[in-house]
């Protein structure tokens, strides 16, 4: 059977990006023997982009799934696939930047990654890596102006092809913005249909800056994720009368919306299914249905949140929109 081909959007750095991913994060995190021939089988069933980040665990396996497909001639060359992967927040001081991104690049057995984000506005104190358990204490005012000139130099050394942020909201950006040389390329934020983002689409928009959605079906069955994608009313009669799954609907919208997708499914069968939604569209009035499903974020972070931190509330670390 021929992969599908995913269609891919031209990044403000130049580089093509494909615009459905796969998902590396899983708590818990199968073991690598596992994990490799899923990632095997997701190259195979036509996935090109695959998201990762130190925190996941995941990079050692997705590099070998990688070199086992080039072994195997399911892919020609490393050239074919978009890596990204996501700087931790231990590391988001502007001297351990660097070093950060070689080891992932160690990880993955690559010598450059696609697109290397930061993963959060949030920085911790190093020791907050080893430590066994979370204390608000280890969060720090974040240097944004510091870490992202060393993410600068990390593109402007051919270890990142693109670079961008993850978990920014407008205001956020702005302030990037004023001392960026090199602007962010993408933006991945929590965004569904049960979190439409519609404001920040717009900004990105704007700015030249591509929004990828992660958790695009809500974390759904997941230990802290949501059902209100995947058991919308909505959603279901949509995907009924159209006859396909409801994860094809849900994946389309964020498709017509101009973002990507970094879609999470071990499943062969689900993997195959998420990529039949580029070739049907949604009608006008299916689009304005989907405006009346209740809004919420799942993901508020709230961890990173204290009275004596940098964040004092929800509204400050998202911007006014938690």
């Amino acid at each position: 059977m021929e992969a599908k081909k995913i269609p891919e959007t031209i990044l403000n750095s130049g580089q093509k990006m494909p615009l459905i991913g796969m998902g590396t994060a899983a708590v818990p995190l199968p073991p690598f023997e596992t994990l490799i021939p899923i990632f095997i089988d997701a190259i195979e069933a036509g996935y090109r982009h695959f998201d990762t980040a130190t925190l996941y665990g995941s990079e050692e396996p997705l590099g070998q799934g990688v070199a086992r497909a080039l072994q195997l001639g399911l892919i020609k060359s490393r050239k074919e696939l978009f890596i990204t992967s996501k700087l931790w927040c231990t590391k988001a001081h502007h001297d351990l930047v660097l070093p950060a991104l070689k080891t992932t690049l160690q990880k993955l057995g690559l010598e450059y990654v696609d697109l290397y984000l930061i993963h959060w506005p949030v920085r911790l104190k190093p020791e907050a890596e080893d430590a066994a358990e979370f204390r608000k204490d280890y969060v720090i005012p974040f240097d944004i102006k510091g870490t992202w000139e060393a993410m600068e130099e990390c593109q402007r050394m051919g270890l990142a092809k693109s670079i961008g942020v993850s978990n920014f909201g407008i205001k956020k950006i702005t302030s990037l913005l004023e001392n960026a040389t090199i602007p962010p390329a993408v933006n991945q934020v929590e965004m569904n249909l049960a979190w439409q983002q519609a404001k920040l689409r717009e900004f990105c928009k704007q700015k030249r800056i591509h929004v990828s959605a992660w958790s695009p079906l809500g974390a759904y069955k997941t230990t802290w994720g949501s059902n209100a994608v995947m058991e919308s009313p909505i959603l279901k009669e949509i995907a009924s009368a159209r006859h396909k799954t409801m994860s094809q609907v849900a994946l389309r919208w964020i498709y017509e919306k101009g973002a990507s997708a970094i879609v999470k499914s071990f499943n062969k069968e689900r993997m195959k299914q998420n990529l039949d939604m580029f070739d049907w569209e949604l009608s006008q009035e299916e689009t304005m249905k989907f405006t009346q499903i209740p809004q919420r974020r799942v993901c508020t972070a709230e961890d990173y949140v204290s009275e004596d931190g940098p964040y004092k509330s929800l509204e400050e670390l998202w911007d006014g929109d938690p």
